[in-house]
């Protein structure tokens, strides 16, 4: 008997976009995708619900929700994954996490990453960068790290040339200048695509759709902190 086919809702709002894609076995049923830098909170549960619509799917139809997880921006991180896991709680399904720098890496074309080392680079905002070395097959050779310059260079060690993608690919180009590493940037898309982020969590929902539920991938401590007194009064 053949199983029936997995029905995703993809929801991402890790950078600076907010996206969700409907997925039914292998056909994109819906697909929404906004460059934003703020105000995913308000428009990322009305996009879900109105790509669930637009595709004919009722939430307690679906197999599974996947996120994205980071590295990304602190608060859009927070937005998708709690989004995600209400969802997730709610319909009693799976919620199956990816991270932003495996998602880049994924929309990259197999026949343009074919004899290729991809670097995964993704926007942090500050002086270093977040970023990940995959192979030609998308296997991680480093985990993702927050790297400036002189560590980017000496993570990738003796590789004399790489195949950047994500919205810190120029960045990284100009980290690596003088270091004799030669860079090309891809054409793929530099935000995460849900569409992408769903097709991942199919490949992986066997192995996923018991774990728990995803948690962010942060690569550094948050800018804003707790006062020592953890904003107590002084007595």
């Amino acid at each position: 008997m053949t199983s029936q086919p997995l029905t995703f809702l993809a929801l991402d709002t890790a950078t600076t976009g907010c996206s969700v894609t409907v997925r039914h076995g292998d056909a994109v049923l819906a697909h929404d995708a906004r460059e934003m830098s703020r105000g995913q909170a308000e428009v990322l549960v009305p996009i879900a619900v109105e790509a669930l619509k637009s595709a004919g799917i009722a939430p307690k139809d679906l197999s599974a929700i996947a996120v994205t997880r980071g590295p990304g921006a602190f608060t859009g991180m927070r937005i998708g994954l709690a989004t995600a896991r209400a969802y997730a709680l709610a319909l009693g399904i799976p919620c199956i996490g990816v991270t932003t720098l495996e998602a880049v890496a994924h929309g990259i074309a197999v026949d343009q990453r074919q004899g290729q080392i991809i670097l995964a680079a993704v926007e942090s905002k500050r002086e270093d960068i977040y970023v990940q070395i995959f192979d030609a097959d998308l296997m991680p050779l480093c985990d993702a790290v927050a790297a400036d310059g002189p560590a980017l260079a000496a993570l990738l060690g003796q590789t004399k040339a790489v195949l950047a993608v994500g919205d810190a690919a120029g960045r990284a180009a100009e980290m690596l200048a003088g270091y004799n590493i030669e860079v090309h940037i891809s054409s793929a898309a530099a935000l995460p695509d849900t569409r992408i982020v769903a097709e991942i969590a199919a490949e992986r929902f066997e192995r996923d759709k018991t774990a728990p539920p995803p948690e962010p991938l942060y690569l550094r401590p948050p800018d804003a902190k707790l006062p020592k007194n953890a904003g107590r009064a002084r007595p």
